[in-house]
């Protein structure tokens, strides 16, 4: 990041540096950030980005750290690093809300898959953050008692985006260097687009969902949301791997960062289809323009490629993610109607009109464009396109009550996000500037399956290209 105004981002390498050189344990790092989470509730608007956390807790992942340190025996680089987790992830000994009032009435038990190797790598779980309720929104605007709406860090009269939006929040905001996120719809990467930091989609199956809400389990993936492109691919590396009670990711080619830190982007083929691409405000299009431009003058050619039926890849996504949540969420439908938001209501209503023909006509349609891209990847290393179409949208006083519902604004948001998770494909997003509204403005790659390696190393290169990161607005400094 440029030094021009003074600020980055602190992530790994910052705490990192501190706990090696003495300046700061985990345990201290660990209180300031109880007295931040303490002290973001009561500004006003408050941030909810953390809905459950245990002081108790993190002290004694904190001071495990702490005793690591001095012994010289730390477990991996995540060792003493501030993490939550999206509260669609089982975290002990947190409430499985999923962004309801109704479910996880006892404290979780057990850890999901993603938890338990997370504390295995010694991070320090901060607690569980907010979302947009039971994940069927893109906005994170979650009226309910538990939760409230999470402000984005820029401009907290904006929302965050979903729906892992207390986890982009958490991470603008300085409280963590490292989120977990779900998207099945884009849940971890439009969050991070509005809230200016980076996603990364997996291939579906990369990373184990075991111990989550299998509330669309066709579409969605597990990704890490963090402050630089670096960050993701060390959450990456900890996370991807095979997990026995997680099948859909049992067959996998080992994970790996080949070719990350290649100096230049030569040899590599970018798709772009630029009618898509163009689909998009006029203030973010410019600036992915410019990004595309960049990536050439690294020796990357652009290929221009065709992407086939999107129209009906937008629809059977549709059909797809809202009839398994439907199905999944059958009986809370009927048991706990209402006691949803207004826009859950709403949407899963919708999905009960879609029929058994409509999801298998939708699944056809899924290996038409598996197979349209499986010719696309023989000629082409990445897709590129924007990672949302506008930037992120305002919080109204009538969204703080009965929710937000807003069907155009939905459809233009996953308008760059459904490809991935409609045919599994890996995506990352990566913020490359601002509006003149000082909103951030993100760019998406996507590769062939189980090829985040090139993602990343193209993330690398797009950081290059943002000459400034603006300071949020909402931000703790927990290393100062």
């Amino acid at each position: 990041d440029s030094a021009s105004n003074g600020f980055s981002f602190k992530g790994i390498k910052d705490y990192l540096d501190c706990y090696q050189s003495g300046k700061l344990t985990p345990s201290q790092v660990a209180k300031n950030i109880i007295a931040m989470l303490e002290d973001c509730d009561k500004s006003t608007p408050p941030l909810r980005a953390i809905v459950q956390w245990d002081q108790e807790q993190i002290m004694l992942m904190a001071e495990a750290s702490t005793a690591r340190y001095k012994n010289k025996c730390t477990l991996s680089y995540l060792d003493g690093i501030p993490v939550c987790l999206k509260e669609e992830f089982k975290v002990v000994p947190y409430h499985h809300r999923v962004g309801t009032v109704y479910l996880g009435t006892e404290p979780e038990t057990e850890d999901a898959t993603v938890a338990k190797k997370l504390r295995e790598a010694g991070a320090i779980i901060i607690g569980v953050s907010n979302m947009h309720e039971l994940g069927t929104g893109t906005t994170g605007c979650n009226p309910n008692r538990y939760h409230r709406i999470p402000r984005n860090p820029y401009k907290p009269n904006h929302f965050t985006g979903g729906s892992s939006s207390g986890s982009a929040a958490a991470v603008a905001s300085g409280l963590c260097p490292v989120a977990i996120g779900t998207d099945g719809g884009g849940s971890v990467r439009i969050p991070a687009s509005f809230c200016g930091v980076v996603g990364l989609k997996g291939t579906f199956g990369r990373i184990s969902s075991h111990g989550s809400l299998p509330l669309s389990y066709s579409t969605v993936s597990v990704g890490p949301i963090c402050t630089s492109v670096a960050d993701a691919a060390i959450v990456y590396s900890v996370l991807a791997e095979p997990d026995p009670l997680y099948p859909y990711g049992l067959k996998q080619p080992k994970a790996t960062l080949s070719d990350m830190c290649a100096p230049d982007l030569k040899g590599l083929k970018l798709g772009v289809d630029w009618t898509f691409f163009k689909a998009c405000d006029a203030e973010v299009l410019s600036i992915c323009e410019k990004a595309v431009e960049h990536l050439q003058s690294l020796g990357a050619s652009v290929v221009e490629v065709s992407l086939p039926e999107m129209e009906e890849v937008r629809v059977a996504h549709v059909i797809c993610i809202l009839s398994e949540m439907r199905d999944f969420l059958q009986p809370d439908f009927n048991k706990h109607f209402q006691e949803m938001n207004l826009d859950t209501r709403a949407n899963l209503a919708l999905a009960s009109q879609f029929t058994a023909l409509d999801y298998i006509t939708a699944n056809r349609q899924r290996t038409r464009s598996m197979r349209f891209l499986q010719e696309i990847f023989t000629t082409v290393n990445c897709i590129l396109t924007p990672a949302v179409a506008s930037t992120a949208p305002r919080i109204y006083e009538s969204d703080l009550l009965t929710g937000s519902s807003d069907l155009s604004f939905t459809v233009q948001s996953i308008r760059f996000m459904q490809l991935a998770n409609f045919t599994g494909i890996p995506g990352l997003v990566v913020p490359i500037g601002y509006s003149t509204a000082g909103l951030p403005i993100s760019f998406q790659v996507m590769a062939k399956w189980w090829d985040e390696a090139v993602l990343l190393r193209i993330g690398l290169k797009l950081e290059q290209f943002r000459y400034q990161t603006k300071k949020p607005s909402i931000y703790y400094d927990i290393l100062a």
